[in-house]
């Protein structure tokens, strides 16, 4: 079992909460609510973890260290 940390954004435009794990490339979908997009990040990622086994790849993924908020002017 293996932890990964999510970004989760909300899209005024589509009404839809997207997801994006950071440290696996093409772990990225979105969803209505909180937990259908739970449950739409736990699919993609075993579907992702599934081609990077399968191809042999398995690497130590980069782990989560923090966030920081960058203020610029607009």
């Amino acid at each position: 079992m293996k932890t990964f940390t999510a970004y989760i954004e909300w899209d005024p435009e589509t009404k839809l909460y997207v997801g994006t794990v950071p440290a696996i490339p093409g772990a990225h979908t979105q969803g209505a609510s909180l937990d259908e997009l739970h449950k739409n990040l736990k699919e993609v990622l075993e579907l992702c973890l599934e081609e990077v086994k399968e191809a042999g790849e398995m690497v130590d993924f980069p782990q989560f260290f923090g966030l920081q908020q960058i203020e610029v002017a607009v």
